[in-house]
């Protein structure tokens, strides 16, 4: 009863920080109309908070394990509430950055805690339900951010109803923090480890992250790629080579399954994260939907992957990667029918029925993958290892937005404000994503039927 408690203390937490990744979108006209921002401010806005909450990731997994879960999952989320609170009252374009880069940050010392929880609380064999849960939330957060968004506008108006995306956080947030203080189990003392953090470590990952990031959300600055490229590689050779006690350990890309993992889940969030971004500007602007409207067309890929979510945590121990495969072709199936419908069919609406089968195929991509991608790490470890597995996500995620951004906006110029054209195009590089994360996790699967 306990663990269950702590778990639902988890994903709710879970829910909110994830949540803000995308329901910012469709509070973006609202936002500009009220403050004036710019361009830039707004494009800091989206993609700072995944800039800060990739930074913090694998730094904050490592403190959860050193130090213990309950104290660093509860100092996040009440960091993330007081900065949601602060993003609200925002008065200038700066002042609502700056909010927005504080609350990405609190939202990576969050994240890294509830998957390190459930290694914690469920032995292997019975990972598969929680984890289906987390996928399930992960779902639902992800897909359903512009729906809530639209309905907070629509009932708070559109002068300043962006405020309440972020005051939504507040008493959710200050009573999640009250109970995960009560119901999350405190470590034991002999268990805590006084050992180094690892600050070299911590820097050099960091510098490689903001390097990497940094211009994939400004769109210039390209070099930074390559400079980042060259920081990683620092902070590889430090891990393996000086890292007294490693920041990640990386010994275990040795394991097939966190190796190949990780790689499915890079390349999938390349693909699968842009989708909302650019139907968001589809149906908003080039169909001239409404913030409400367009949240409940995108609605089916929520209830799909939610649903998915939950039975694919149950029988992921049955199927293994398998039911991973089995997801990648239905997403795949499910996006190149959304090209399809939008090719040949007048009326957005009826989008939602491949939207609907993206969805499902989505949520048996999400838990299984991270179950088998986990399911082989120490336990003691299992904070940071889960830090890497969503610092992978972050950056992937922020690519692939630019990267289907780019090509969304150049054919949208090409052909002179025809969104069709250029929402097919990328769908295109999206399903091209897909079909990389398809081919690792049929290799995953052909490497576990080789004899030994």
């Amino acid at each position: 009863m306990w663990r269950g408690r702590a778990l639902a203390i988890a994903l709710v937490a879970a829910f909110m920080t994830l949540l803000d990744v995308s329901i910012v979108n469709v509070a973006i006209p609202s936002m500009q109309a009220s403050l004036h921002m710019s361009a830039s401010g707004l494009q800091w806005v989206l993609s700072g908070y995944a800039l800060t909450f990739g930074l913090l990731l694998v730094p904050a997994g490592r403190v959860g394990d050193a130090r213990g879960i309950r104290p660093v999952f509860v100092a996040g989320l009440l960091g993330f509430t007081a900065s949601s609170a602060a993003a609200g009252a925002a008065q200038s374009e700066a002042w609502l950055v700056v909010a927005r880069l504080i609350q990405g940050a609190f939202a990576g010392v969050v994240n890294p805690q509830v998957t390190g929880l459930i290694q914690r609380l469920y032995p292997p064999p019975e990972r598969a339900r929680p984890f289906g849960l987390l996928g399930a939330t992960i779902g639902i957060a992800t897909a359903v951010g512009p729906l809530l968004g639209g309905v907070i506008i629509q009932f708070a108006g559109t002068a300043d109803g962006w405020r309440w995306v972020f005051y939504i956080n507040v008493p959710v947030g200050l009573a999640a923090a009250a109970l995960g203080w009560r119901m999350i189990p405190r470590r034991p003392e002999e268990r805590r480890r006084r050992e180094s953090l690892d600050p070299v470590g911590v820097l050099l990952l960091g510098g490689a992250v903001v390097q990497i990031l940094l211009p994939l959300i400004e769109q210039r600055q390209w070099y930074l790629l390559g400079t980042g490229a060259l920081t990683l590689g620092g902070f590889v050779w430090w891990e393996l080579r000086h890292a007294r006690v490693p920041l990640a350990d990386l010994h275990l890309f040795r394991r097939r399954s966190y190796a190949l993992g990780t790689v499915v889940m890079l390349l999938y969030f390349a693909g699968f994260t842009a989708n909302f971004f650019i139907l968001t500007l589809y149906l908003q602007r080039g169909q001239h939907f409404t913030a409400l409207q367009a949240g409940l067309a995108i609605t089916p890929f929520a209830l799909g992957s939610a649903l998915a979510a939950f039975a694919g945590g149950r029988v992921v121990n049955q199927f293994g990667r398998s039911l991973v495969v089995a997801g990648l072709v239905t997403v795949l199936t499910g996006l190149v029918g959304t090209a399809a419908v939008l090719h040949l069919v007048a009326s957005p609406w009826a989008l939602t029925v491949p939207l609907l089968v993206a969805g499902v195929g989505s949520g048996l991509v999400i838990t299984p993958n991270q179950t088998l991608t986990l399911a082989d790490v120490p336990v003691d470890r299992a904070g940071s290892a889960a830090g890497v597995v969503q610092t992978a996500q972050r950056v992937s995620a922020a690519f692939g937005i630019a990267a289907i951004g780019a090509v969304f906006f150049a054919r949208l110029t090409g052909t002179h404000g025809d969104w069709t054209a250029a929402i097919e195009m990328a769908l295109a590089v999206a399903i091209g994503f897909i079909a990389l994360a398809f081919a690792a996790a049929v290799t995953d699967v052909l490497l576990a039927r080789r004899p030994r």
